[in-house]
């Protein structure tokens, strides 16, 4: 379904929160819209964490919503919205604080995701709904709202801005070998694959291809910890980032690498935002739904045997996304599944070099 919004709408308010990964996601549609209509004004509210990778791409306007702030986050956006009208609002997030935050901001055209796939309630909170399609990745189901708009065609870019001083920062903790970075963590636990396994992943990289291998993740205990691990277990030394650095140091860092190995997680889909390679590791999430959007080839995929481990049923018969939450479901992947496609990563880059 589209809306008759005239030749363009003068002015559109995205409001997609968080979380990293899904800000990556959302991120090609905002450039698909910009690229159609480059003279509408693009809004974008955002979360404080998500704001601090991309709040710096000229030609939208952001608007910070710290969760952190509580209920006064919702006074602060209603004080720097109450005076703007939008002739759309695209609410691309289903949760109910999104959901509350959207109460704040005035549009004619509120459009949602469909009534099957709206969580939270969302569709009380919107007037008009994307078209459902079934069994899309995240990424597609958010074009679900360009399309909405008339827009048919996508653009798969991204363009985050870095920065000169944090490429410098960056030159100055990274290697000037080729290296693999691990993300080795999810913000969900479940997905957390063994420190272990890692360690002699690192070690397997380094052996065979030379390549140095960089440790990242931001700065909790849990991520801290699985750094400490890996690097204890590793034979090698890799270099251990883990909480050292800032989102846009992260970007660039990955964007570096010559290939990221991680779970389904946030520096996974910041990997694809600047076209590299990821080897993912899904056992308790759908990769069909949920890997990184250009590297489905890379994947190690043992969710279809979770699933059956778990539910007795394969996933087609499942509602789409369903996961595994089951502790050591990660434990399904084993150290060959990931040297066995880092090696078939390595044969095919060589050859096409």
């Amino acid at each position: 379904m589209t809306y008759k919004l005239g030749p363009a709408p003068h002015n559109i308010c995205i409001l997609r929160l968080s979380a990293i990964g899904d800000i990556c996601h959302a991120l090609p549609v905002v450039r698909t819209i910009q690229e159609h209509w480059p003279d509408t004004n693009i809004t974008w509210v955002i979360g404080k964490l998500e704001y601090s990778l991309i709040g710096d791409i000229p030609g939208i306007q952001f608007i910070i919503f710290d969760k952190n702030q509580g209920t006064k986050a919702y006074w602060q956006l209603y004080k720097q919205l109450h005076r703007q009208k939008f002739d759309v609002l695209l609410h691309m997030q289903m949760s109910l604080r999104a959901s509350l935050a959207s109460l704040m901001i005035k549009a004619k055209f509120r459009i949602g995701f469909d009534r099957q796939r709206a969580k939270d309630m969302q569709w009380l909170f919107t007037n008009q709904k994307i078209q459902f399609q079934p069994n899309q990745h995240v990424l597609d189901s958010f074009f679900g709202f360009s399309e909405a708009l008339g827009i048919q065609n996508r653009l798969l870019k991204w363009d985050i801005p870095i920065d000169q001083k944090t490429i410098e920062v960056v030159t100055r903790l990274i290697p000037e070998k080729p290296y693999l970075v691990i993300s080795p963590c999810s913000s969900m636990a479940y997905r957390n694959w063994d420190s272990e396994g890692y360690a002699q992943v690192a070690n397997y990289a380094s052996d065979k291809y030379g390549l140095e291998v960089v440790l990242t993740g931001g700065p909790s205990s849990l991520e801290n910890e699985y750094g400490q691990q890996i690097t204890q277990r590793s034979k090698i030394k890799p270099i251990n980032l883990i909480g050292k650095t800032t989102l846009k140091e992260l970007l660039a860092i990955i964007q570096q690498a010559h290939v990221v190995i991680a779970p389904d997680s946030g520096p996974a889909h910041m990997a694809t935002a600047v076209n590299t390679p990821v080897i993912g590791l899904y056992a308790c999430t759908n990769p069909d739904r949920a890997r990184p959007y250009n590297s489905s080839k890379w994947v190690v995929n043992k969710y279809p045997e979770a699933v059956k481990n778990e539910y007795d049923k394969i996933p087609d018969d499942l509602p789409w996304g369903i996961r595994v939450r089951i502790e050591g479901t990660m434990n399904r992947i084993t150290v060959p599944d990931v040297t066995h496609m880092l090696d078939k990563f390595m044969t095919q880059t060589t050859a096409e070099s």
